[in-house]
């Protein structure tokens, strides 16, 4: 049984992955906005910008830009997922011996390597810009990881918008939202230079937590309590939006 969801789930993710390489400019275009954003900052704000530490402007930037770069790449596996259930593809799947899991993985892991690419673009950029880091092998596993994590939390988030919206604007627009969060964080200012409600909801809110640790994991710094606090945030959301997620999927289908 678990071979057969494996080999479902390889056969539809090869199905989507092809979509995106026949049309790359679904990761190009997820790359650019962070890319411009990291460009503005750094050559046009950053200088105006104190963040209380010797480190580089956009080495302090980085980790945040990175997120903005996750939650704009997950709006097209929403698209995409609202294209699916529009075009009657989730109908005919349904009508072949496929494991119904399966659909949503294939969406879910196609996110995953286009976002993988599109945060090696930015990360790319950001050497060109002088991002220079320290971290160990070990420290950028660790990095890969929390991103990685994210990742899954924010695309489950995006199968939910996919599965409920009614019109393709719905299905991605709801990332706004998860693009405007990290600006109310610790990614590119500390949040102390903050007003004290904005600076309340900054420390504690789920991006700050993820940005300080993966800021430390470059920066080859204790990460301190800041991973324990990320990884609870990402696992509760992940969790929550998985659930979520499947029983909107069998709501559709019964």
């Amino acid at each position: 049984m678990t071979g057969h969801v494996l080999g479902d789930t390889g056969v539809l993710t090869g199905r989507s992955l092809r979509h995106i390489l026949r049309s790359p400019d679904t990761i190009i275009t997820t790359a650019v906005t962070p890319v411009a954003l990291m460009l503005l900052f750094v050559f046009v704000l950053g200088g105006a910008i104190d963040t209380g530490s010797s480190e580089s402007y956009v080495d302090y930037l980085l980790p945040g830009i990175l997120l903005i770069t996750i939650a704009s790449g997950v709006a097209y596996t929403a698209y995409r997922l609202f294209l699916d259930l529009q075009g009657g593809i989730f109908e005919r799947f349904r009508s072949m011996p496929i494991a119904r899991s399966s659909i949503l993985w294939a969406h879910v892991l196609t996110s995953l390597a286009a976002n993988v690419a599109a945060l090696v673009i930015v990360v790319g950029v950001a050497l060109v810009l002088g991002f220079r880091t320290g971290a160990s092998i070990g420290a950028w596993l660790a990095v890969a990881g929390i991103l990685v994590l994210f990742t899954l939390a924010l695309t489950w988030i995006a199968v939910v918008a996919g599965l409920s919206a009614k019109t393709i604007d719905g299905a991605s627009g709801f990332s706004y939202p998860l693009i405007f969060l990290p600006f109310i964080s610790s990614a590119f200012v500390p949040t102390d230079s903050m007003p004290g409600p904005v600076a309340w909801f900054a420390e504690n809110q789920p991006v700050t937590s993820v940005v300080d640790t993966v800021r430390a994991l470059f920066a080859g710094q204790p990460v301190g309590g800041a991973i324990w606090v990320a990884l609870a945030w990402l696992v509760g959301i992940l969790v929550v939006a998985y659930a979520a997620a499947i029983a909107i999927y069998r709501r559709r289908l019964s």
